[in-house]
């Protein structure tokens, strides 16, 4: 079993009930789903730096992703309909908790000058948002055989509508939240 589920199970539960006063226990925020997208914009000139971030992203994730294609064109960005623009992942179940372990305790450590993640980045319905500038910040990826830094959007799709509730299971997870000045 994954650590962080373990962890949820056993620890988080049963503090989210004594905090929010829980008594059905479908009503407890639970980690659903983790996005992992890499939209690359600079793919409209070279070919092969969605082929790389779709290498990278797989190394990350554990998963093959899928490519985004653009809907529309626009000429002013030398944007075609339907060109590949970006790839992404969702991580689901034993994986997800992996993800969000790694996360925590690897890599957001590894940002240079890291103060803390913003709580202002929640969506209003509990979900949590945050980018990662260079995928070199994770140890799976080999510094020899990176051709482009590339960074990627990370969200968090919590259960319950609640931005509170959701930023509770989150600390309590051990997410490194910026303090209050």
């Amino acid at each position: 079993m994954a650590r962080m589920l373990e962890k949820y199970q056993k620890e988080i539960v049963p503090k989210m009930k004594e905090r929010f006063g829980y008594t059905n226990p479908y009503e407890i925020p639970k980690l659903k789903k983790i996005t992992l997208n890499m939209g690359v914009g600079a793919a409209i000139e070279n070919k092969n730096r969605i082929e790389h971030a779709m290498k990278d992203l797989a190394t990350i994730a554990g998963q093959q992703p899928v490519v985004r294609k653009s809907r529309k064109a626009v000429a002013g960005f030398k944007l075609r309909e339907n060109l590949a623009i970006g790839c992404m992942v969702t991580l689901r179940g034993k994986r997800m908790y992996e993800f969000l372990d790694r996360i925590i305790s690897v890599v957001l450590p590894r940002i240079k000058d890291f103060r803390g993640m913003p709580k202002k980045s929640f969506d209003g319905r509990g979900n949590y948002s945050f980018g990662i500038h260079e995928q070199i910040t994770f140890p799976e990826i080999n510094l020899d055989q990176v051709e482009f830094t590339q960074g990627m959007d990370v969200t968090l799709t919590i259960s319950g509508n609640d931005d509170e509730a959701s930023a509770e299971l989150l600390t309590l997870f051990g997410f490194p939240f910026r303090l209050a000045k």
